[in-house]
């Protein structure tokens, strides 16, 4: 059975469709899944075979299926194209509470996976390197495309001789049980400010917040030079300020995304994948924003001006922080620039410090009296 996509799009059409026909094998990508999860709770149970794939499976979604009465067998199917699609699978059966993934599994028959490191050589149990997959479901290369060809699939010194592996562009390690853990991609690797960081770890720690289903992190760089972490969040209960405290309490500060946009549902490309590039720019309400109280005198209102221009909001109030509305110590520069050039002075460190407005135009002021 293969179902249109207006229906596939519409719980209540989908349901209908696999009800009347009888469906006992059900293939959805996890974007789809993630979304249908609560919406068809009570057709999952009608299923022999439920094969979820196509991106990281989300735990505690999983989790909840479970609890709830599944599908008689859960299979995590994971795989490119290059592939023939499936490569590796893991049939779910319990998910421990707070569990953070859930492993892709073992290679099929007749297909090697590797988990190599740069060097193109295998990593011991528990180290984290590039998965490549080989054997008799690969495929030969890209049609008319043989720099692409020559790039992904390449010689496979660990199989039989004048074998090809490809490389997927996907992290994972192998577990101790044999399990391959898939940890996203090696080109979802970002640097900002000098700091190296993996939005596949964001998300999973969105993920374990209350009340957040899906989570996706993006490096967005709206403005020349101005690149920031952006987090897309969907969920019942996604206070973005609660959440912001939630990551600081486990991350670092340069990993806590500076905005949190939160949706009814994330984009999906025709294929079920999440659409990263139909992800909206963030705007004010995105930003940490305290109730706002407009500025109090000539210092704050400078201040509250120079703070909307460098950090692209409409309008700054008296109690917001600096860094909460996505500041960060290269917009301090700015700042600092845009304060002299409005006859006010202040030293930097004052604004990690008193990094609300309010607290800071303390500083500016007193600092401004002094120079005077």
């Amino acid at each position: 059975v293969v179902v249109d996509h207006d229906s596939v799009l519409q719980p209540q059409r989908l349901r209908q469709r696999l009800q009347s026909q009888g469906v006992n094998v059900l293939w959805l990508t996890v974007g789809l899944f993630n979304q249908m999860a609560q919406e068809l709770a009570d057709v999952w149970s009608q299923l022999r075979y439920l094969i979820v794939g196509g991106d990281a499976l989300d735990a505690q979604v999983i989790r909840r299926v479970l609890d709830q009465g599944g599908p008689r067998h859960l299979i995590n199917g994971y795989g490119p194209t290059e592939s023939t699609t499936f490569a590796i699978t893991c049939e779910i059966e319990r998910v421990e509470e707070g569990a953070r993934s859930i492993p892709i599994g073992r290679p099929i028959a007749n297909t090697r996976v590797y988990i190599l490191d740069g060097r193109g050589q295998p990593l011991p149990q528990g180290a984290v390197g590039e998965i490549h997959i080989a054997g008799d479901g690969l495929a030969l290369g890209y049609l008319n495309q043989p720099q692409l060809t020559s790039e992904r699939f390449v010689a496979d010194p660990h199989g039989p001789a004048g074998q090809k592996m490809y490389r997927t562009g996907d992290l994972g390690r192998y577990l101790g049980d044999g399990n391959i853990e898939f940890l996203g991609r090696n080109d979802h690797q970002v640097k900002i400010r000098g700091f190296r960081i993996e939005l596949g770890e964001i998300e999973a720690r969105l993920t374990q917040c209350e009340g957040v289903r899906e989570a996706v992190v993006l490096a967005r760089e709206d403005s020349p030079g101005d690149k920031r972490l952006v987090a897309y969040v969907v969920g019942e209960q996604a206070d973005s300020q609660v959440l912001r405290e939630q990551l600081g309490a486990q991350l670092p500060e340069y990993m806590v995304p500076q905005a949190i946009v939160r949706l009814d549902a994330l984009p999906l490309t025709p294929n079920g994948k999440v659409d990263r590039k139909a992800l909206p720019a963030p705007d004010g309400s995105a930003y940490a924003e305290r109730g706002y109280e407009a500025p109090v005198g000539e210092v704050e209102a400078t201040l509250a001006r120079i703070w909307a221009e460098v950090l692209q909001l409409e309008r700054v109030g008296r109690h917001d922080n600096f860094f909460e509305l996505g500041g960060h110590s290269l917009l301090a520069v700015s700042v600092m620039e845009r304060m002299r050039e409005a006859t006010l002075d202040a030293d930097v460190r004052s604004l990690f410090i008193e990094p609300t407005l309010a607290s800071f135009s303390r500083s500016a002021k007193k600092m401004k009296e002094f120079l005077l």
